[in-house]
């Protein structure tokens, strides 16, 4: 195991704050092939390393008893098993109850298979299979350890929110006479803002970041067979080198409906890259907000309703000329036979306090409304709302976009496994529940 890991120095009487913080971070770049996650058309197993990939945490303690971890990994998203095995043995080996973790993925689409998150996406063989599963088993490892490096690591330091902002995310949900095409609509609503966390240990040295933003990690398109982080590692690699010996996290935000624009070209992911870490850097060269006080967390599982389905739904799926639906519909049938297919998606919202600045947590892939929602429904602008989090199940669509249709809110469910899209009372449902868990952790 390749790991790195970042001390954060300084001493107490040298700090105002007695907040602490620890950062760590491990190479989990696979060995060899294997197949890479996101694109349904990809026919083969990836064939090099065109930059590395990484798992990184942020351990943040008050000093009076109040922790979180923010672990960000270079992959297309934590499934519920992976995170949940992650979780029970953060809670054994270091005491992190299940609020007091944050699993966020930055979506990469040239990272490693995380079994058995999007399996209905995925024909490889009985080699390939084992392969995903192998390289599963060693991320849990390397996962685990990195949040026990990291608090191991914990020091005291400064800690400070800003904002910037990068300006490559476009909508891609298109209207057209035909109904929503995916495709890049420059009129579509975006959330541009880049929320950055800075650490500073002794003499005000930077030596960690975690920052956010709104926008699919997918520069690199479906006939890229290299591992890569994309934009997001080009930028966390641009400021560990503007900041040697830093961690540079990123945190995938609301970009379910978000693309970069332009893309498909490793010049254009580098340029994108070169431009969030911009944004972070001018963030730096300013004063933010101290943050102080007391650190507090809460974490809940809700419920989601589906659309309505039956098993003659997936009798018809069965004899669909598409094979992901006919997959979907054989593992669906199943399920009803052995009675465990749910009617409702168990679904992982978080809140977090960090002195002065609030993090909400979703799961999915949360489209760009919702953090536009949660500031302005909390009238607060520097909310820093993290899709992809703790889960990466299925996409989580508007209301409005329910009823319109299109990949988001209809046609990925397919690839994701689940029995149908979900219900246009998902929404309010998600937005109620987080505002009266911000209420517990105030």
């Amino acid at each position: 195991m390749r790991l790195l890991s970042l001390f954060v120095l300084g001493a107490l009487i040298a700090l105002p704050q007695s907040w602490q913080a620890g950062a760590a971070k491990v190479d989990i770049t696979p060995d060899g092939p294997v197949w890479m996650a996101g694109y349904a058309a990809r026919t083969k197993a990836s064939t090099g390393v065109v930059s590395p990939i990484h798992a990184k945490a942020l351990a943040i303690d008050d000093g009076k008893k109040g922790r979180v971890v923010f672990v960000t990994a270079d992959i297309i998203g934590f499934p519920r098993s992976v995170a949940e095995e992650i979780a029970i043995a953060s809670l054994k080996r270091y005491g992190l109850e299940r609020s007091q973790l944050v699993l966020n993925a930055s979506h990469t689409h040239s990272a490693p298979v995380i079994w058995p998150n999007l399996a209905t996406m995925y024909f490889f063989d009985t080699t390939e299979k084992a392969r995903v599963e192998a390289y599963t088993r060693k991320f849990v490892g390397q996962v685990i350890d990195v949040i026990g490096a990291a608090i191991a690591n914990l020091k005291p330091a400064e800690l400070e929110l800003d904002m910037g902002s990068a300006s490559f995310a476009m909508n891609r949900r298109l209207p057209t006479p035909e109904g929503i095409k995916n495709s890049p609509n420059t009129a579509g609503v975006t959330d541009h803002a880049v929320p950055t966390i800075e650490v500073r240990g002794k003499d005000k040295k930077i030596v960690a970041l975690l920052f956010g933003y709104s926008c699919h990690n997918t520069t690199l398109t479906g006939e890229f067979y290299d591992i890569s982080a994309d934009y997001a590692g080009y930028a966390q690699s641009e400021l560990e080198a503007r900041f040697p010996g830093a961690v540079a996290m990123f945190a995938m935000a609301c970009g379910g409906d978000q693309n970069p624009f332009p893309r498909s070209s490793l010049a254009n992911a580098k340029a994108h890259g070169h431009e969030l870490a911009e944004a972070v850097i001018r963030t730096t060269e300013k004063t933010g907000q101290l943050l102080k006080g007391r650190i507090r967390s809460g974490f809940q599982m809700i419920e989601l309703p589906f659309q309505p389905f039956g098993s003659n739904d997936f009798e018809a799926e069965l004899k669909s000329t598409n094979k992901f639906a006919v997959r979907r519909a054989e593992a669906m049938l199943k399920m009803m036979s052995e009675s465990r297919l749910s009617h409702t998606l168990a679904y992982p919202i978080q809140a977090i306090r960090l002195g002065q600045a609030t993090v909400v947590t979703l799961g999915g892939e949360v489209v760009v409304d919702y953090c536009l929602r949660l500031k302005k429904q909390t009238a607060n602008p520097s909310l820093i709302v993290l899709g992809y989090s703790n889960d990466v199940m299925c996409y989580i669509p508007t209301k409005k976009q329910v009823a319109e249709g299109g990949y988001e809110s209809k046609d990925s469910f397919l690839y994701y496994g689940q029995p149908a899209p979900l219900s246009g009372d998902s929404e309010d449902i998600i937005v109620d529940k987080v505002m009266n868990l911000l209420k517990k952790v105030k």
